[in-house]
């Protein structure tokens, strides 16, 4: 289940990594976006699949429609003069605080219920 969205950051990782394409200074702000929007949605991943409610089809059409209406939003504020890139980095940057946030509550709380069985079942 986990596994596209890890082998999708992997790949990813990989062809910037290996390529180094170039992106025009003009296009930086959409980029970025693209990338936080991109993030923020395999950090939703992560928390669905702790909470066994992930769906592969929901994460692949949230992952590029979040990434397109980010890009899109910035874009359009950008040619109206309006700012509109901050408020997607303040609203994705807020949901990926916290979907981290519950995903590390998830690992605290499995983690301290194993130490409970383990406890129990050496009484």
């Amino acid at each position: 289940m986990i596994a596209l969205p890890l082998s999708a950051l992997i790949v990813g990782f990989l062809a910037v990594y290996l390529f180094l394409p170039a992106v025009p200074p003009r296009w930086a702000d959409y980029v970025a976006i693209a990338i936080l929007a991109g993030l923020d949605a395999l950090v939703g991943a992560l928390r669905n699949w702790l909470e066994r409610r992930f769906d592969e089809a929901i994460f692949v059409s949230g992952f590029f429609a979040n990434m397109v209406l980010a890009a899109l939003l910035a874009y359009f504020g950008d040619k109206l003069g309006v700012d509109l890139y901050l408020a997607v980095v303040v609203a994705l940057g807020i949901r990926i605080f916290n979907n981290l946030g519950r995903t590390r509550a998830l690992f605290v709380t499995a983690r301290v219920e194993a130490r409970r069985a383990r406890t129990a079942a050496a009484q």
